[in-house]
């Protein structure tokens, strides 16, 4: 199922009834299915175009964002998958899709062969807008270290984003950067992140929302092997500090993390659906092995006599801090 069908015609409709209104049909119609009597829908999953938090409204007043779809009682059951989770323990994040879709391993493989051997004439890259009306943005202050900088790229994405709506070009400047800087945007996450890691970019998180909290299931649990982290006040406290923490990081320590990032990238790209060849595991197939790691687990709960609901749909706020246990 994809719960992103209703963005356009009731995400922002003031009528928080009209608003609800596809979410509760869709429960009322997948309950009443006799698959769903099994393990009243533990055993079910919806995938959505759209972040988490779009489908978690608390209250009814007509102000807050979103639907209340993810706390009606037979949505909360279910898994979500979508493009960045919220806090709870029933959604998980998968990767934005980028626009590379490769039919075999072969096309991959040319790709990474073709990425580690990118000639890389910029430390680091910006590609985004500013932020002025988010008072925790820090994109002002990246853009004024990136301007001031002769080994910055940015690439200004405002004016209607005329500048970053032709992929190739965000690509081409990402393909010439050593590092990609990925600061929150409207949420947490941006699709501009596995976009970096398809050109071998290594990805700057300021915020461990961005990434390490996010893709449990496609990226590594060590953050270190495969990007850098730099706190937010770092940034606003310190003029230039990016390019003196990017400069102070060793040339050994660069390699290792592009290749990571390389190696990254099969995970984190859905292959073309017309293909025929299964010779590697994709964002896609990822994904479904662990629901069904998943259902597994709840199924053997049953067994076992214990209360399948238990942690299944609780919150996890400590998701969002940092340092987090690295194993």
């Amino acid at each position: 199922m994809n719960s992103g069908l209703d963005a356009s015609l009731y995400l922002w409709n003031p009528n928080i009834t009209v608003r609800d209104s596809s979410g509760k049909d869709l429960l009322r119609w997948v309950s009443k299915q006799p698959e769903w009597k099994r393990m009243w829908g533990r055993d079910h999953f919806l995938v959505t175009g759209r972040i988490s938090w779009d489908f978690r409204r608390k209250t009814d007043n007509v102000s807050d964002w979103g639907s209340k779809f993810r706390f009606l009682p037979e949505s909360m059951n279910m898994t979500m998958l979508s493009v960045e989770s919220s806090s709870w323990k029933n959604d998980f994040a998968i990767p934005y899709p980028t626009y590379f879709h490769p039919s075999n391993h072969i096309e991959v493989l040319q790709w990474q062969t073709r990425m580690r051997n990118q000639n890389r004439p910029y430390l680091f890259t910006f590609a985004g807008a500013p932020r002025p009306e988010l008072e925790k943005s820090i994109r002002g202050k990246i853009i004024e270290q990136c301007q001031a900088s002769r080994v910055c790229k940015f690439i200004d994405c405002s004016s209607g984003g005329k500048n970053c709506d032709n992929p190739v070009n965000v690509m081409r400047e990402f393909q010439s950067s050593v590092y990609c800087l990925q600061p929150s945007g409207d949420s947490y996450t941006r699709r501009s992140i596995f976009d970096s890691i398809l050109s071998g970019c290594i990805p700057v998180f300021f915020h461990p929302g961005s990434a390490y909290s996010q893709y449990i299931w496609h990226f590594p649990k060590n953050h270190t092997k495969y990007s850098v982290f730099i706190p937010v006040k770092d940034v606003k406290g310190m003029p230039e500090s990016i390019e003196k923490i990017l400069l102070g990081i060793s040339k050994d320590e660069e390699v290792g993390m592009r290749e990571e990032v390389i190696r990254l990238i099969p995970k984190i790209v859905y292959s073309n659906p017309k293909a025929k060849s299964e010779s590697f595991e994709d964002a896609f197939d990822i994904a479904v092995k662990r629901i069904l790691y998943r259902v597994e687990d709840v199924r053997r709960v049953i067994r076992e006599g214990g209360d399948p609901s238990l942690g299944f749909a609780d919150g996890d706020d400590y998701k969002y801090t940092f340092p987090q246990k690295i194993g």
